[in-house]
């Protein structure tokens, strides 16, 4: 939905300094997708804008504008005459998103195999190797995530289709994968537990060795397990 900027937020626009505008959505932004993708706000909950305001205590502009981005981006939805809220999730969107998931990356996977050069699986192990020295959990004991985890795990899977040369390839990739994180985080604390490592190890080790097949069915067959774990939850 097209909105049109109001004769206040033009002005404000105007009066800022060149280039603060940007800097300023572009932080409320990254705040706001960050919040949406931890599950600090929850799905269907309103986002009133005098709220947000107060939060990051600035204008109306650069925040509608973040706001605007993250709905291209499918993390927030628009309601007439009652603003802004967090995308609702659902069962038949998660199936989407594994299926996308699959032919895009492993799209992305087999091109980079068949492109792969000494850049590309050096850069692939190396993610293996960073995600594995840390803690999926901030401790044995707690059910919190570890951010430095949730960053090496994206990482990873960067890597992965990095070598495809496509880069529009690679952006969607990351946007599906942002959009199924959303999904697992809400839920993550209540997962059960699985080598996930194991998992990473054995599609690295597949591309290295050039076996694309093996390598798409492997990463098919991961995603499917955490879609599996998912949906469990969401029909519980």
């Amino acid at each position: 939905m097209t909105t049109t900027a109001s004769p206040h937020n033009a002005i404000e626009t105007m009066n800022a300094p060149a280039g603060k505008p940007n800097s300023l959505t572009r932080s409320v932004y990254e705040q706001l997708r960050a919040d949406l993708l931890s599950g600090h706000y929850r799905p269907g909950e309103k986002l009133p804008a005098e709220e947000l305001r107060q939060r990051f205590q600035m204008g109306s502009s650069p925040i509608r504008e973040a706001l605007n981005r993250l709905l291209a981006e499918g993390f927030v939805s628009l309601e007439d005459q009652k603003g802004f809220r967090v995308a609702p999730i659902s069962v038949e969107e998660l199936q989407e998103l594994v299926q996308a998931r699959c032919l895009i990356d492993g799209a992305a996977v087999t091109e980079s195999i068949r492109r792969r050069d000494t850049a590309w699986e050096e850069g692939l192990v190396l993610a293996l190797h960073r995600l594995s020295r840390v803690r999926r959990r901030v401790a044995d004991e707690a059910d919190d995530d570890n951010p430095d985890w949730e960053r090496l795990h994206r990482a990873f899977h960067v890597a992965l289709v990095g070598g495809c040369g496509s880069r529009w390839l690679c952006r969607i990739s990351e946007q599906l994968f942002d959009n199924a994180e959303r999904y697992r985080l809400l839920v993550s604390r209540d997962l059960s537990e699985r080598n996930e490592l194991d998992e990473h190890k054995a599609i690295t080790q597949a591309c290295i060795e050039g076996r694309a097949e093996d390598a798409t069915a492997l990463l098919g067959e991961h995603y499917g397990r955490t879609n599996r774990m998912i949906m469990d939850q969401l029909n519980a």
